[in-house]
């Protein structure tokens, strides 16, 4: 059709004829929000880096998760900060640890709201690395065995779903296979399936306090240039029981999340990341941009892409954007 016979502004000229056509929606069911939980009691440290992002302790955790909540936040996604680090980050599968005590008290308060964990080493390393080292390399499979304790240990304390964030090889049948062999066959695996080496993670690692101590983690995480290598990995986890799959980061990757969708037709979630926040919120502080409508337009073209969930540090300010629309 061409014009003057098509002209695609007739659909365009009200909000409800804009509305009637409108191919994609981003709703408060598609957000997950990221916490930092800490060891302690009353602790509600701000992160420099990410306005408005904190290290909480439990106590303080709570009544963030109940703020989420009233705003219809369906799901949150932990990360743990540990009173002490050891080479082999022994305190992530400890009974008591924060990630742990966590879930148990938000499964007590809201038992309908999806609690996801992380389940990585970074956090609780002392050397800042997601595995184990054999001398100054990760150990792939001696990593395994540690990550499935963690996973197990956050399924024992009511986690709805476990999400591998460390990259090994092979840990999603790992995991899998420990959490059916212990009775947790209806836990959930969302797997950070093309987790790539990117610069975006910078404010991440202040307020996780993850940051490898030497090195990098090109040896286990995406290269930015792969593409192809995203969908191998992607279906080496749908295989081995993943039931969600993630791409992170999303705005750099927002191809990727398109090519995962359409090669799988499997739910994907997209982690609008640290940097990717901290990026709008310093441009909004100097009056470069207008913060709220560029936080909705990025979380849509997330959406757009083809992610069913969107993690986002975002969560709460979308929400009520949304609750008001």
């Amino acid at each position: 059709m061409m014009f003057p016979d098509y002209r695609p502004r007739r659909f365009r000229r009200t909000e409800n004829l804009r509305r009637m056509i409108r191919e994609t929606t981003l709703t408060v069911d598609r957000l997950v929000y990221p916490l930092f939980v800490s060891a302690g009691e009353g602790l509600r440290n701000p992160v420099a880096s990410m306005p408005g992002v904190f290290q909480l302790s439990v106590d303080e955790l709570l009544k963030e998760v109940d703020s989420a909540a009233a705003l219809g936040i369906p799901a949150v996604l932990l990360f743990g900060l540990p009173e002490t680090k050891d080479e082999i980050g022994s305190q992530a599968s400890a009974a008591h640890g924060p990630v742990q005590t966590a879930t148990r008290r938000i499964k007590e308060h809201h038992p309908e709201l999806v609690v996801i964990t992380d389940v990585c080493l970074c956090e609780y390393t002392s050397h800042g690395h997601c595995g184990i080292l054999r001398g100054r390399e990760v150990d792939n499979d001696a990593t395994l065995e540690a990550l499935s304790a963690v996973a197990l240990s956050h399924a024992r304390a009511g986690a709805d779903v476990v999400a591998p964030s460390d990259m090994m090889d092979g840990r999603v049948g790992a995991i899998r296979g420990v959490l059916d062999d212990n009775g947790m066959e209806n836990v959930g695996i969302l797997a950070y399936s093309a987790k790539y080496c990117s610069a975006f993670y910078g404010p991440f690692r202040e307020a996780a306090d993850s940051a490898p101590q030497f090195g990098d983690r090109r040896t286990y995480q995406m290269d930015p240039a792969n593409s192809d290598e995203a969908l191998r990995e992607t279906a080496m986890d749908i295989e081995e029981g993943a039931d969600m799959v993630m791409v992170k980061p999303a705005l750099p990757y927002l191809d990727i999340i398109r090519r995962v969708k359409e090669e799988f037709d499997w739910p994907v979630a997209a982690y609008n990341v640290s940097g990717e926040y901290a990026m709008v919120k310093a441009a909004a502080s100097m009056g470069w941009l207008n913060e709220e409508p560029v936080m909705m337009e990025m979380l849509l073209s997330i959406r757009r892409a083809g992610a069913d969930l969107i993690i986002t540090y975002f969560a709460k300010d979308a929400a009520r954007l949304l609750r008001e629309a």
